[in-house]
């Protein structure tokens, strides 16, 4: 059986959610500053983000503002990876 975790680390959930092409460059821009998790400033990419977490990048001359609606299990095809978020729109 396998166990459904309730939390991921944020490098990783960015990366199944196709935020960034690898977790190095999530781990990056992470370490940056680049990232908001729920309205606080983040610079450690083994942050755990939940369902219900917002989650805000500024990167590539853009800002998104995410709702974490499920955490995921890999990276999958790009459909797949749209149902792991609720877009806020730009900048929350």
């Amino acid at each position: 059986m396998t166990q459904v975790p309730d939390a991921l680390r944020l490098d990783k959930w960015l990366f199944f959610a196709r935020v960034f092409k690898s977790r190095a460059v999530a781990v990056e821009r992470i370490e940056a500053g680049g990232v908001r998790v729920n309205d606080q400033a983040c610079n450690k990419p083994g942050k755990l983000v939940r369902p219900g977490d917002r989650i805000t990048v500024s990167a590539f001359g853009q800002v998104r503002a995410l709702e974490v609606t499920a955490l995921g299990q890999r990276r999958g095809p790009a459909i797949e990876a749209q149902g792991l978020y609720h877009d806020l729109g730009s900048g929350g």
